[in-house]
């Protein structure tokens, strides 16, 4: 995304009730439940969902208990969660195939820790992190209100409020906002898709949507009516892994920053957080978000990178994209590697990653989430470095 001028820029979301975001819920439910049973536990875990059929497969290395009836009921209970009880994907009726084995002794090698020897990444690749100013959570503006709206809906789907009666799992939203000197203005563009029950026809889910998109953006951002579109191709009946098979992994832009920003190429769900195509890119989220929240500059892209095996980052990589106030981005690079060890070990550690928190990761994004205490979730997107930030820069 170009940052001066006027252009239009979009992103999309889904929910947690499409295909592929199925598969990465069951996926990070599987990761889940080896942290809880060993916060050591090694875990890369593939789904397919299709039509009543859900398949596991990958690689994991684990206590026993942690056994494949245990995982085919618990992704059950992850689509009964959702909420998929239809005849051609019920969390009742679905046959569930479990093919995970144990992980490669070569991988295990050079992920280990061993004598003087400090744990190594998990895979080669590159990782990236960015925040800026356009939304309270630092976050680029079209992504984060495209992933508003389906959390909304999602909240009202669940709590059963007769506002949104006859709306399934199944959706998209699409934000397309208009930028002026660099800034988000207002929507030009919105689009939701939404699986409905077969009574409702579109007129009444446009009139049900309306208010609901109206109060997820900022006053006076609404694009004209004419430029609302739901469900264009007039009907959305069939839906979720019935309609359309589910893959862990297929939507990498949606779980980052909706195209703002660049994106590594490797998934995060399914993956434990030796796997630094997660962990790496929470740090690099966390460092962005922290240089942003500390005053340093208005946007900030961090690129990190790791071989398999070894224990440091090869790369360190700042862009403030000239917003830096006063700040020499070397200095910088130097500074965040003294304010955190982004060694696979000192990332896990700094952000406590060895727990079940993936869950809720899977759907609606996983930056820009508010960090909860009690459950540990989302330390990636706390600020506490600022002071130390701060203060290395005399601010």
């Amino acid at each position: 995304m170009r940052y001066g001028g006027e252009f239009l820029f979009t992103s999309e979301s889904v929910s947690e009730g499409h295909p592929d975001k199925v598969a990465d819920r069951i996926s990070d439910t599987v990761v889940d439940a080896y942290l809880a049973a060993d916060p050591e536990a090694r875990v890369a875990c593939e789904t397919l969902v299709t039509t009543n059929r859900i398949i596991l497969a990958g690689e994991t290395r684990g206590p026993a208990t942690v056994t494949p009836e245990y995982l085919a009921h618990l992704a059950r209970l992850a689509v009964r969660d959702i909420g998929y009880d239809q005849p051609g994907f019920s969390w009742q009726k679905a046959e569930v195939s479990c093919f995970l084995h144990a992980q490669s002794a070569d991988i295990a090698m050079g992920v280990d820790a061993t004598g003087n020897k400090d744990e190594g990444a998990g895979d080669q690749g590159i990782m990236f992190g960015y925040a800026c100013r356009e939304t309270e959570a630092l976050m680029p503006a079209p992504i984060y209100y495209a992933h508003l709206i389906l959390r909304r809906l999602s909240e009202l789907r669940h709590a059963k409020d007769p506002s949104v009666a006859g709306l399934l799992p199944d959706a998209k939203s699409q934000v397309s906002l208009r930028y002026v000197d660099g800034e988000p203005v207002g929507a030009t563009a919105i689009v939701v898709s939404i699986q409905h029950e077969d009574h409702l026809d579109q007129n009444e889910i446009k009139r049900m949507l309306w208010p609901i998109v109206v109060g997820c953006l900022p006053h006076g951002w609404m694009c004209p009516e004419g430029h609302f579109y739901v469900n264009p191709t007039g009907k959305f009946v069939i839906g979720g892994p019935d309609g359309d098979t589910g893959l862990t992994g297929r939507k990498i832009i949606v779980d980052t920053y909706g195209g703002a920003a660049p994106h590594g190429g490797g998934a995060f769900s399914g993956k434990d957080p030796t796997k630094v195509d997660r962990s790496a890119a929470y740090a690099a989220r966390y460092l962005a978000k922290n240089v942003v929240a500390a005053g340093l500059a208005d946007r900030c892209t961090i690129q990190l990178s790791y071989a398999i095996g070894v224990s440091h980052p090869l790369s360190l990589y700042i862009d403030l994209h000239g917003t830096g106030r006063d700040v020499d981005e070397a200095r910088l690079e130097r500074v965040l590697r003294e304010v955190m060890n982004l060694s696979p070990r000192g990332i896990r550690h700094h952000l406590q990653l060895n727990r079940p928190i993936y869950t809720p990761t899977s759907a609606y994004g996983h930056f820009g989430r508010e960090p909860d205490p009690v459950q540990g979730t989302f330390t990636w997107e706390k600020t506490d470095l600022v002071p130390a930030l701060r203060s290395a820069f005399d601010r």
